[in-house]
């Protein structure tokens, strides 16, 4: 703290007193000249002329007279002060000139007493060399006898220590037997061959057996590992070559780690609740885990205080220690990899990251230089990665599991949800099991081990990873049970009937609509999980973008739903084509008879397209029902070449049959352009429809490719009429049915060479035959 400001009158004080009592004038001008300007009248330097000077020049009359009277004032105040001084000083004075006197008084009579003094000493040390003369040999002759008496008693010693080595033996004082050997070494090496023969001789059969016994107990695994450091410890105090002792050591302490890791992998399987949540008893296996885990930690500080030891013991097998220390932990790290392929819960991982950790932390002030907390934190790095991916490869074998869906005959097709159950199972495999692996991570990233803290970035890209490349894995696998190849463009049209037929169709339209709940509800969900709770990362280098892209997979599953429609869509219509194919290449149209009856390839085709209607009404939605309609140069939504040629089937001759195709293809020509084929949805009529119009596209194309005569037109006519009414039930589509219809008669009519139509009565007859027909067989069944 600094010194309160002073008043003027303190200042002039001290300044006063500074200059009586300062050694040297130089002083106290150098002192005052800090506080005092050049022209402060109290100064050592002070200028009366340049005082006046200055006072004249800033001051008036007025002023000078008042600074007259304050000068007065001060003079007369300095007068008054030196006069106090001076009376506080004296009666100082008075009492140090009467010290002064006093001691000189006293001093008077010292020097004589000093005289007598120095006589007394110089007295005493002529009687002490006389006591010293007469004992001089007295004493040399009892230091000739002392040392007599230490060699007699290291000459007894020497002879007495084979019988001390013996009783060291019996009680096992194996120190003291090294050290009094130690000790006896000198009279050994200098008199052993002579005087001491058979003394030495009898000490080194007893050491010998100490080195034996000292050996023995080095090796036994039942000694405690301090009773072994000190066995070698005094080994080596004897000069005994420890390299092999130490090699072998070192051999047992591997020995060691091998058998920890052991008991550590056979312990670790308790830990392992995944058969046990199976069956129900994973609570029942937690007092059996805990007390393994016991049993492995105590075994886990042996070898922590063998190697404290061997450190203490061998210091020069550091390295080695720390290879060993490093192995153990790796093939720990090594456990949990070979528990993480057979699939364990996150509960369990934690228990043993943190039996490890807790293992690393102990070894790591046993051996600092190993540098375990880093070691092993790249060993976990491995391991977490590991379970993170392994949990995603199990996800999709699961989920890959529930789309086979198993082959049934077609008679029991009707009554199956077979395709419905493998679509449920299969959402709720997808968006239950990424939930479920969501909250397993999340165990990993809420837990508070320092091991995991460390690790949280990284947990997170890889979880973010590991749902990209599931969703990328999931695409490719159902594209191959789909029996498409990821790596061509292969269209569907090129897949031939060998490869169809090993696909199941149902699975292909499964696929397509598990593709659909994965862009439209899977993906949203998970995204909206891993931004709430799984925020963060960025350890990835920016250069390959971020970890997960919600609308990469959105669209990688939006495409795959659009192939898997069509392919399903190819697949059926190719099917029904084979059949319709075999139909027109089979009987000689030429010679083809009158016709009877509708033949059985309708029953067929119908019941291919019934099969259809089963799987689709089982997991699609229905659409709105939209009818298509057309209108002709009359405004008609009918087909404008029907009705006339319904008209002219009265005629019987060639010429006017013939006539009935000019007209139609007149009316062709003045038809609006009609869609026929729009863009197919994810619905039951839009599938259907999409079938019906491609099989009837197909039925044109096999019609043109025939020759017919009068009987084959007539049977072509009638399956085509038979087939006009159920077509139409079955697809959304009425006005695209009859047009693609009448352009398989008017295929049939160009193709024939007498193309007179059946009368309407006859066609009408056949037709109703068909139907009681059908009504029977559906009775009789």
């Amino acid at each position: 703290m600094e010194d309160a400001p002073m008043d003027d009158k303190a200042k002039r004080m001290r300044d006063l007193l500074s200059s009586f009592y300062a050694p040297e004038p130089s002083m106290a001008v150098s002192h005052s000249a800090k506080f005092m300007s050049l022209d402060a009248i109290n100064s050592p330097s002070f200028d009366p002329d340049m005082y006046m000077d200055l006072l004249v020049q800033k001051s008036n009359l007025e002023g000078l007279l008042q600074r007259h009277v304050e000068m007065a004032a001060e003079i007369k105040n300095l007068d008054t002060d030196l006069q106090m001084l001076v009376y506080e000083n004296y009666n100082k004075f008075i009492s140090a000139t009467d010290t002064i006197k006093r001691m000189k008084s006293n001093i008077v009579g010292m020097e004589a007493n000093m005289e007598k003094l120095l006589e007394k000493i110089m007295s005493v040390q002529s009687r002490s060399d006389g006591v010293n003369t007469s004992l001089v040999e007295k004493r040399e002759h009892i230091e000739k006898l002392h040392r007599t008496r230490n060699l007699l008693r290291k000459v007894q010693f020497i002879y007495d220590l084979p019988t001390q080595l013996g009783k060291c033996i019996k009680s096992e004082a194996y120190t003291d037997a090294v050290r009094f050997f130690t000790g006896a070494m000198p009279i050994f090496e200098a008199y052993g061959d002579s005087s001491f023969q058979d003394c030495k001789k009898a000490s080194d059969e007893a050491m010998a057996t100490i080195v034996k016994n000292l050996q023995a107990k080095l090796y036994s695994d039942s000694e405690p590992i301090t009773a072994r450091a000190e066995a070698v410890v005094l080994l080596k105090q004897l000069d005994f070559p420890v390299d092999n002792l130490k090699t072998k050591l070192l051999e047992k302490l591997e020995q060691s780690v091998s058998e920890l890791q052991i008991e550590s992998r056979e312990l670790s399987i308790a830990s392992n609740s995944d058969d046990l949540s199976k069956i129900g008893t994973l609570s029942d296996s937690v007092p059996s885990m805990h007390s393994g885990f016991s049993t492995n930690q105590a075994s886990f500080d042996d070898f922590c205080a063998s190697v404290r030891a061997y450190r203490i013991i061998f210091p020069d097998s550091e390295g080695r220690l720390i290879e060993l220390s490093r192995d153990l932990f790796t093939k720990r790290f090594g456990t949990i990899q070979h528990h993480i392929k057979k699939r364990i819960f996150s509960s369990d991982l934690l228990v043993m990251l943190r039996v490890i950790w807790t293992d690393v932390t102990v070894m790591d002030e046993v051996l600092p230089e190993a540098a375990l907390p880093t070691f092993s934190l790249e060993a976990a790095r491995a391991a977490i990665r590991q379970y993170v991916a392994n949990s995603f490869s199990h996800l999709l074998l699961e989920v890959s599991a529930l789309t086979r869906v198993q082959t049934r005959p077609k008679e029991e097709l009707e009554e199956d949800s077979s395709l419905q159950i493998a679509l449920e199972s299969s959402k709720k495999a997808v968006i239950q099991g990424s939930m479920d692996l969501l909250l397993e991570f999340r165990q990993l990233l809420d837990d508070n081990l320092e091991l995991l803290a460390k690790l949280r970035d990284l947990i997170i890209d890889w979880v973010q990873e590991g749902f990209q490349d599931f969703f990328r894995s999931l695409d490719d696998h159902f594209l191959l049970r789909a029996g498409r190849n990821t790596s061509t463009n292969q269209d569907p049209s090129f897949i031939d009937g060998t490869q169809v037929d090993k696909v199941l169709t149902g699975l292909v339209l499964v696929l397509a609509q598990l593709s659909i709940f994965i862009e439209q509800s899977a993906i949203p969900r998970i995204t909206e999980e891993i931004a709430a709770s799984f925020s963060g990362g960025g350890v990835r280098g920016y250069e390959y973008g971020p970890a997960f892209v919600p609308g990469e997979i959105c669209r990688i599953f939006r495409t795959a739903a659009e192939k898997f429609l069509h392919l399903y869509i190819h697949m059926k219509t190719q099917k029904i084509s084979i059949l319709l194919k075999k139909r027109f290449t089979t009987p000689n149209w030429v010679k083809h008879k009158e016709p009877r009856e509708v033949h059985m390839f309708v029953d067929l085709f119908l019941q291919e397209l019934q099969a259809i209607g089963t799987e689709v009404r089982q997991i699609l939605p229905r659409g709105l029902i939209r009818r298509h309609h057309r209108s002709d140069s009359t405004g008609s939504t009918t087909s404008s070449r029907s009705n006339p040629r319904q008209d002219k089937m009265v005629r019987t001759n060639t010429q006017r049959a013939r006539s009935q195709l000019l007209e139609s293809h007149l009316a062709k020509l003045f038809k609006q352009k009609m869609e026929i084929f729009t863009k197919v949805e994810h619905t039951q009529e839009s599938i259907v429809s999409t079938v019906v119009k491609l099989c009837l596209k197909s039925l044109q194309e096999f019609v043109r490719l025939q020759t017919f005569n009068r009987s084959g037109f007539q049977q072509i006519q009638l399956d085509i009429q038979f087939l006009r009414n159920p077509l139409k039930e079955i697809a959304e589509d009425e006005a695209s049915i009859d047009f693609l219809l009448d352009e398989v008669i008017v295929a049939a009519a160009e193709r024939c060479l007498d193309p007179v139509p059946l009368e309407a009565p006859i066609l009408d007859k056949l037709i109703q035959a068909k139907l009681a027909k059908s009504r029977e067989q559906k009775l009789a069944s």
